[in-house]
């Protein structure tokens, strides 16, 4: 891909804006940048109607049969099934034999046999790991009877007296943020779509600027620009190609979640997360791509450019494995909490963090505010060793003699 020469009677602002609209008009219509949107956008609506479908069919987790003898074991075996999170459906079978012919047609996962004095349970082929743990404390409650009738105690007046039973909470020293499943699973998204967005363009920067190194093109047109103004123009184009794909992604995810009812937070946390996710694409884009402008002015060819930017991808890759590894399962994690707030790992903690919640409002600011006043420092650094570096070709151009002055 070439970029169009300026007039050498343009401005600074209006060379920078030809580079730009150059490369957003060219992606924009590449056949590669509308297939990627939309497989990635068919990916999440997709993901938002098989989490539909699966929660749609939440029934029974197991179904047990029951006979005339073992009809007591029904309700305290529902009541056992609820304290382990488990939804027991039971039904009666006229006789045992009837009942094996549930059990071996697939109508029922277990059996409760025998003369109803112990639990004795049958199942087709194996027992259910979580069935069994409530057969285990329907056993143990099963037992305590007994041994209250054998010492001449109410068993009824016994079980009352347990389930009456419960703990004072005192109020915590500070409170806990509740963490909705929706909002969590919103952060996870975030948090991939950014690494997407960083991993996909951020490279593209440094292929494009090895395009037009190796071409030549870029002698052309610094002999009427500044270094400055191309790398610039290529970053901010490359930028909003990219922010239009996220806009149509995050829009259609959260509208289709909406639509289909599996997103049932309000629409303006859904609104919320969406502008998040723009804000730090547009923050993480920036940083992350004037540094691959950088890096990929220090190589000559395509095959290099992998190379030259991995200490670059390594700091968007640890961010994005942290956050997926430990948020899901530690929302409030402060190891994750300190390295949102780091610049370079803001990207891609701080939109996750923000999608899930509970985010104090300093730490918003402090990260976001952190990663701006970072992003001038780089883009003269950057801006330094794409001068000394871009006009070189061959051998990969060191780091420490890129950043002598030309």
């Amino acid at each position: 891909m070439s970029t169009p020469v300026p007039d050498v009677r343009m401005s600074p602002l209006s060379a920078v804006g030809l580079v730009a609209s150059r490369e957003i008009t060219t992606r924009v219509k590449s056949k590669a940048f509308r297939v990627a949107t939309v497989v990635m956008l068919l990916l999440i609506v997709v993901g938002i109607l098989l989490v539909k479908l699966i929660a749609g069919g939440g029934g029974a987790d197991a179904k047990v049969g029951f006979t005339a003898a073992t009809a007591g074991f029904s309700a305290p075996l529902q009541a056992a099934g609820k304290t382990l999170d488990e939804n027991i459906e039971t039904t009666q079978v006229a006789d045992e034999t009837a009942g094996r012919a549930k059990l071996a047609d697939g109508s029922l996962d277990a059996l409760l046999t025998g003369d109803g004095k112990s639990v004795h349970v049958q199942v087709k082929k194996d027992l259910d790991g979580k069935l069994a743990n409530v057969l285990q404390v329907l056993s143990q409650q099963v037992a305590v009877t007994q041994q209250i009738t054998a010492l001449g105690g109410d068993p009824a007046r016994f079980e009352a007296a347990v389930a009456a039973a419960k703990f004072v909470e005192d109020p915590p020293l500070e409170q806990p943020y509740d963490y909705n499943g929706q909002q969590l699973v919103l952060g996870i998204v975030a948090g991939i779509l950014i690494y997407l967005s960083l991993m996909i363009n951020g490279q593209t920067v440094a292929q494009g600027v090895v395009e037009e190194k190796t071409s030549r093109v870029v002698e052309l047109l610094l002999s009427t620009i500044k270094p400055w103004q191309l790398m610039t123009g290529k970053v901010l184009g490359i930028g909003v190609v990219g922010l239009i794909q996220m806009l149509v992604i995050g829009v259609g995810g959260v509208a289709a979640g909406l639509a289909t009812g599996v997103l049932t937070i309000s629409v303006s946390a859904a609104v919320g997360t969406v502008v998040w996710l723009v804000v730090w694409y547009l923050l993480g884009f920036f940083m992350y791509s004037i540094v691959f402008a950088a890096l990929g002015a220090l190589v000559s060819r395509q095959e290099d450019v992998g190379g030259a930017t991995m200490p670059a991808l390594m700091l968007v890759i640890a961010g994005y494995v942290i956050g997926i590894s430990v948020l899901p399962s530690d929302p409030g994690n402060t190891f994750v909490e300190v390295l949102s707030v780091i610049p370079v790992f803001s990207p891609t903690l701080m939109p996750m963090r923000l999608a899930m919640g509970g985010v104090p409002v300093w730490e918003a600011v402090v990260s976001v505010g952190l990663v701006v006043l970072m992003i001038p420092g780089l883009i003269w650094l950057a801006a330094r060793i794409y001068r000394n570096a871009v006009m070189r070709t061959g051998a990969k151009v060191k780091l420490r003699d890129a950043l002598r002055a030309a």
